[in-house]
């Protein structure tokens, strides 16, 4: 990335601001002091423009090229102080090493903009970035769409020294502009102690640069050898440049360290150039001065009239008589001394003469700061403070620090500070440590010193060394010594690093170091050894653990009982503990268990021991002693060992009931239960023809009674019990005797009354809904009078058939009825007719019960079946009689058939002719009843009457026809419409289903002649026929002419008015204050704001929007000045509208 440059300036500046107090301190410059008075001073050296700039500036370790003259900046704030802000968050300043990346970044809120803004990067002032993009530059730009933020980035990839420099960001969107400046430092990674005169260092830049003069300390950390600079006379350049050929000045640059050597050439041509003849000046001031800082300058013109007014400024700001500024009128010499010059004075000058000026440059040089005091070498101890101290010749000036060649950059967690006491310099270093050894060097712009400092070890005494010791286990170990100095170090355990726990703790409290283990475990013995760091001293001990031994029985329950069973080993393990091992004996009855290869013995193991008996006898049954013993004590148990075997099957069972899939069983104990109580029974059965048993119960029965469900009724089964202890499983006990679950049915269902006579009883049921296995033999019908208990079979053999007559019945007796169904199992539950039963003919009035289908019209087409059966009720056997329209039925065309419940009404094929209404009447003695049934017989409807052409236009015809005569005997349904080219004569559906008797025809082809025919349509179907038009329709080529209507425009207009108004607002001195109301009106009215009456127009502390007709006055940091009444007016065609509201502005107390 190239070095920015500098465009031309305008010759006249902006005025620069008054410099800070800082900014003396912070500007060097090369230079010589001058004399007390003007006679004398050396006189002063008149440069040229070009070789300098006015403004320095420091920015940390490095030293860059600025962007322009304060001035100008000053100028172009001020320039775009009405200028909307577009950023939320702007580009910030940064610091990189050489070969490191960095990125930038700007943030532009999109909430307000139509579009995508502008944006430009810039390095300097002028140089565009956008087409250096490539391999060490990238931009980047991307938008959130939640947020409507706009990022933009700018990225640097591994950076050089050369990128450093200031940068700008800008950023435009229609008539909004936005900027921003930053600043990038590039740090080399590493560097020496540069060996070069410090004054080769200064340089001028080209015009108008902020950093003209500045030291680059970056060329003096590049170079490593560099030999001492003689020091030579001064050479005006200027005069050299200005007497030599063009050929020579890149060579007279590079010779005497010019680093803007273009803006040197723009002051040169201006100076060639054949200035016009003054008419007020007879002779000029001169291109530049320079003078030394402190010194006296003089500035002379000489006057064509003395008579004429001499005014003197100083970037652009007239300079007025005082102690530092003199003015001296000899003549037509016109003399100005400017005394005790300091950096701010290093400005542009101009003088004018009535309608003409002058214009100079003066050059202040400041001199080089020397090494009046030189470093001296140090010694010292680690953990102390070191101060190192030198003397330069001028009070706070500009000293850097260095360590090995390597800058020494202060900050708040180093370890390094610098302290200044007018000229003293002095680095000091907190607890110095053996890497703080080092040769350190300072550096001004006249001199350097450097110096070697020394950091040693203190010799360090053992003041209490660490102790063996032996502690129980879960008790604390404490480790402790105390040494000489304060210094951390390591704590290793047989060799390896101890690592600090919840358990285990470092401590170290100045020159006291303690290991603290608490709870003690056996792994915490061993050889534990504390090393002091830097020294090769260490401090060993010995941990020993001791634990009494313990026996855990906690396995084993309350009573430490064990059970075995018989035949099988038993390996008894029992959990010991105890530091050293303890040892184990096991007994029973005084007599000790031996180990060895008998089938009972023991086995010993550090952390447990273990009986072993290899086929448990009941006779090993009892009472065993452990003995543990120790250096730290002794422990005791007993445990009793039981041998249990499986329980003896159980005596075969007894079944007591049986069901239809179901039986009760009972059974006795086994006489042994094995010596284990017995804890339940499982139950198998087994059909009798089958070798396969099936298990019954999964949960163990507790009782000795079980009731086996879910078998197969008919089938004979057998059943066995196995007995279960804590053991195991008995063997089975014999089967029972077989059996077979057998069931009686269900009750009879739905048991009425079908009919009564004065001695008879007629009654009817349905079968059981369950018959089961034993099937069904018959049923046995019983009765009882009422007020009697006594039932009485009424048949004396079963019936198989559901209905049976009980005769012999006396008048008017009551009586109740049931029955029972019977199969090999026995007779079934009764069913019970619900009430006791007169014994007396009852004439019952007739009733017609028509289906709910036949109670609206019955519809059938032609040539269907015509079937209604309708039920009927009474009693005695009712007399039927049907006629149709009032008139007998034809049996000939229409079958009647009866019944005692019903009449059915049977046409083999419908006719229309079959259509009318049926009546139906029912008669038992004097009672009547009667019903109406409606049949209707349909069938396709006929064409329709006519069909005419009512209108052709366009490809338009508008055909109109009249319903057809016949509908078919139900309504019609709708129409379809079909067209036919003339030529061809094939028939095409234009329109189905339409309800209406005219219809416009669409999209036919102009040019053809077509004939239309139209079809009726009911629920049977389309006609058999269709009706034609008579004549053809011609599709003309020339259609008719289709006028649109005419509508009146709706007037929008409307006169402004504020749907929100504006309301009194507080505000706080320097804090942006708005005031917001909101306007509508049709045309879009003028908004114009007002303060006290008066219009604001043009002034940089109010801005103003509208949008979508909410309108807004901003107040820029307003002062008390700027309370008052507010206004806003709307104004358009229609009208003005006007409202006002009140702005106070408070101070706010500091």
């Amino acid at each position: 990335m190239p070095e920015p440059t500098k465009k031309e300036e305008n010759e006249v500046l902006a005025p620069a601001p008054a410099p800070t107090p800082e900014e003396p301190n912070k500007e060097k410059e090369a230079g010589t002091s001058p004399g007390k008075d003007e006679e004398d001073a050396s006189p002063p050296v008149a440069l040229p423009p070009g070789l300098g700039s006015r403004a320095l500036e420091r920015k940390d370790s490095e030293w860059s090229i600025g962007e322009s003259p304060a001035g100008e900046e000053q100028d172009k704030q001020n320039a775009n102080s009405q200028l909307s802000t577009l950023f939320v968050e702007k580009p910030q300043g940064g610091s990189v090493k050489v070969g490191e990346n960095i990125t930038f970044i700007a943030k532009v809120k999109a909430e307000d903009l139509l579009r995508k803004p502008t944006i430009k990067w810039f390095k300097g002032k002028w140089m565009d970035l956008a087409s250096k993009a490539g391999k060490h530059l990238q931009l980047k730009e991307t938008f959130e769409r939640h947020s409507r933020v706009y990022t933009f980035e700018m990225q640097i990839i591994k950076a050089k020294e050369n990128y450093a420099g200031n940068y700008r960001c800008e950023v435009t969107y229609k008539d909004k502009f936005d900027s921003c400046s930053f600043d990038l430092e590039v740090h080399e990674s590493t560097g020496t102690t540069p060996n070069i005169d410090i004054r080769s260092a200064f340089k001028r830049s080209g015009e108008g640069q902020e950093d003209a003069g500045e030291l680059d300390f970056s060329g003096l950390l590049k170079r490593r050898e560099v030999k001492q600079q003689e020091e030579q006379p001064e050479v005006d350049v200027w005069e050299l440049l200005k007497n030599a050929k063009p050929s020579e000045y890149e060579k007279i640059a590079f010779q005497y360290g010019i680093t803007d050597l273009r803006g040197m050439l723009k002051r040169l041509k201006r100076m060639r150039r054949v200035e016009k003849k003054s008419a007020a000046f007879a002779r000029i001031l001169d291109p530049a001065y320079q003078v030394d800082k402190g010194g006296r300058v003089r500035f002379v013109v000489e006057l064509a009239d003395p008579k004429l007014e001499v005014k003197w400024y100083k970037n652009g700001q007239e300079i007025r008589p005082s102690t530092k500024y003199i003015f001296e009128h000899k003549g037509c010499e016109r003399i100005m001394f400017i005394n005790n010059c300091v950096l701010t004075d290093d400005s542009e000058y101009y003088v004018t003469a009535g309608d003409e000026k002058c214009s100079t440059e003066l050059f202040v040089r400041e001199p080089p700061v020397m090494v009046t005091k030189q470093l001296e070498d140090t010694k010292a101890y680690c953990g102390e403070r070191v101060e190192l101290e030198c003397e330069v010749s001028e009070d706070d000036a500009n000293v850097k620090w260095f360590k090995n060649g390597e800058e020494i950059i202060p900050g708040p967690k180093s370890r390094y500070h610098i302290r200044v006491e007018g000229k003293k310099h002095i680095l000091v270093i907190e607890g110095a440590t053996k890497a703080d050894t080092a040769e350190y060097s300072v550096m001004t712009t006249g001199g350097q010193s450097s110096a070697k400092l020394s950091v040693d070890l203190k010799p360090l005494k053992i003041l209490t060394p660490l102790t063996d010791q032996t502690v129980n286990l879960g008790k604390e170990i404490c480790l402790k010594c105390e040494v000489s100095e304060n210094i951390t170090g390591k704590w290793t355990k047989n060799g390896l690093p101890v690592q600090e726990s919840d358990r285990l703790k470092i401590v170290h409290k100045g020159r006291i170091h303690k290991l603290v283990i608490a709870n003690a475990l056996v792994e915490d013995e061993g050889d534990y050894v504390f090393t002091p760091d830097a020294y090769s001293v260490t401090l060993p001990a010995k941990v020993h653990v001791i634990d009494p031994p313990k026996i855990n029985l906690d396995g084993l329950g309350d009573d430490n009982t064990v059970t075995v069973i018989a035949g099988n080993k038993l390996r008894l393990e029992i959990p010991i503990s105890g530091e050293p091992p303890p040892k184990a004996i096991w007994s029973r009855a005084d007599k000790a268990i031996m180990e060895g290869s008998g089938r009972i013995r023991a086995e010993n193991y550090p952390d447990s021991t273990t009986l072993v008996i290899d086929i448990a006898e009941k006779d090993d049954s009892g009472v065993y002693h452990i003995n543990l013993k120790n250096e730290a004590g002794e422990a005791h148990a007993s445990i009793k060992i039981k041998v249990v075997d499986i329980p003896d099957p159980p005596v075969a069972p007894n079944v007591t009931d049986v069901g239809d899939d179901w039986c009760v069983m009972t059974w006795e104990p086994p006489v042994y239960d094995g010596g284990s109580p017995i804890l339940g029974y499982f139950i198998e059965r087994k059909k009798k023809q089958s070798s396969r048993w099936m298990r019954l119960n999964f949960d163990l029965c507790k009782e000795t009674i079980f009731e086996p469900k879910k078998m197969i009724e008919g089938v004979a089964y057998e059943v066995r019990i196995f007995a279960v202890n804590a053991v195991g499983i008995s063997k089975p006990s014999m089967p029972s005797k077989p059996f077979v679950p057998l069931a009686v049915t269900s009750p009879p269902t739905l048991l009425t009354v079908d009919s009564v006579t004065d001695t008879t009883v007629t009654m009817k049921w349905r079968p059981p809904d369950q018959i089961g296995a034993a099937g069904l033999d018959g049923y046995v019908l019983e009765y009882c009078f009422e007020g009697t208990d006594d039932w009485i079979v009424a048949n004396t053999e079963l019936i198989e058939k559901t209905k049976f007559t009980i005769t012999g019945l006396p008048t008017d007796s009551r009586i109740f009825v049931r029955v029972k169904a019977v199969n090999a199992a026995g007779a079934s539950e009764p069913k019970y007719y619900s009430q006791p039963i007169l014994v007396k003919e009852i004439i019952e009035a007739p009733k017609i019960r028509i289906p709910r289908h036949l109670k609206q019209t019955y519809i059938r087409r032609v040539g269907e079946a015509i079937n209604l059966v309708i039920p009927f009720q009474g009693k005695p056997r009712p007399e039927l009689i049907w006629t149709k329209d009032g008139a007998p039925i034809d049996k000939n065309q229409i079958n009647i058939r009866n019944s005692e419940t019903d009449t059915i009404v049977f046409i083999r094929k419908a006719e229309r002719s079959h259509s009318g209404k049926y009546d139906l009447q029912v008669k038992v003695e004097k009672f009547v009843e009667t019903a109406s049934i409606d049949i209707r017989v349909i069938d396709r409807p006929g064409p329709p009457q006519l069909v005419k052409i009512e209108d052709v236009w366009g490809e338009n015809v508008a055909l109109s026809w009249t319903p057809p005569r016949d509908d078919g005997n139900t309504a019609i349904t709708g129409y379809t419409i079909q067209k036919a080219d003339k030529k061809s004569m094939e028939w095409f559906t234009v329109i189905e289903h339409y309800h209406r008797t005219s219809a416009t025809i669409t999209e036919l082809v102009i040019g053809n002649e077509y004939y239309f025919r139209v079809f009726a349509e009911n629920m049977c179907g389309l006609s058999e026929d269709a009706t034609m038009t008579k004549e053809s329709a011609v599709i003309a080529k020339d259609g008719k002419i289709y006028k649109n209507p005419v509508y009146e425009d709706f007037d929008f207009t409307e006169a402004p008015m504020f749907t929100q108004p504006l309301v009194n607002t507080y505000a706080v001195a320097g804090y942006n204050a708005t005031l917001n109301c909101s306007v509508r009106g049709n045309p879009k009215p003028k908004i114009t704001w007002m303060k006290n009456k008066v219009a604001i127009k043009d002034d940089p502390r109010y801005r103003m929007f509208s949008n979508q007709g909410v309108c807004t006055l901003e107040i820029r940091k307003p002062s008390p000045y700027d309370g008052g009444t507010y206004c806003c007016q709307a104004v358009n065609d229609l009208g003005t509208v006007e409202i006002e509201c009140k702005l106070e502005v408070k101070v706010v107390a500091q």
